[in-house]
């Protein structure tokens, strides 16, 4: 997609956005190749953006509340102080992301990879995380206030024989440990051995 088109998806959906839909068309992205973008402080809330790349995008204080990124890509992209409440963003690969500040409160990150991915101060209240890939993520300050966490891998340890699985309340303690090492603010957690 040339600058002149992306420019003209962009106006018509900012137009949309801020008459509630009685002017312009809501951004629709699916599949669009986007790497390396700058489109910091950018509004695509409600925005289609399925499949879309934005690998190494600056998207800092972008607005992309509600919007629809499944399956996007967006590894190393920069995404500091952006809203990406209540967005899809189930199997979105957000590998050594910079999503400090974020707002990912409601999002849903079901099988998402953020492994490297820089979560510091982040608000994951109520996301839903089942699934997620956190390994090598920094969490200090993450607030995971009744985030669903289900399946979600912190930190893969060798296992030492499949006849040693925990009880779920030693897999509680191990989890708290480990969040209070990186700095997590959590209530409201449900564990389940599946």
């Amino acid at each position: 997609m040339d600058a002149k088109t992306l420019g003209m998806v962009f106006a018509n959906h900012s137009d949309w956005v801020y008459s509630n839909g009685a002017k312009g068309e809501c951004a629709n992205l699916r599949g669009a190749d986007l790497s390396h973008a700058d489109l910091e402080g950018i509004n695509l809330s409600f925005a289609y953006l399925e499949g879309v790349s934005l690998k190494g995008a600056n998207l800092s204080f972008a607005n992309l509340e509600n919007a629809n990124l499944r399956g996007a890509n967006l590894e190393g992209a920069t995404l500091e102080g952006a809203n990406l409440q209540d967005a899809n963003l189930q199997d979105v690969n957000l590998s050594f992301a910079n999503l400090q500040d974020v707002n990912l409160q409601e999002a849903i990150l079901i099988v998402a990879t953020l492994e490297g991915a820089n979560l510091q101060d982040a608000n994951l209240q109520e996301a839903n995380l089942y699934g997620a890939n956190l390994e090598k993520t920094i969490l200090k300050g993450v607030n995971l206030k009744g985030a669903n966490l289900i399946g979600t891998i912190i930190e893969k340890k060798k296992e030492e024989n499949h006849a040693s699985i925990k009880a779920e309340n030693n897999i509680r303690l191990e989890f708290e440990a480990l969040a209070k090492k990186h700095g997590m603010k959590i209530e409201s957690l449900t564990f389940s051995l599946i």
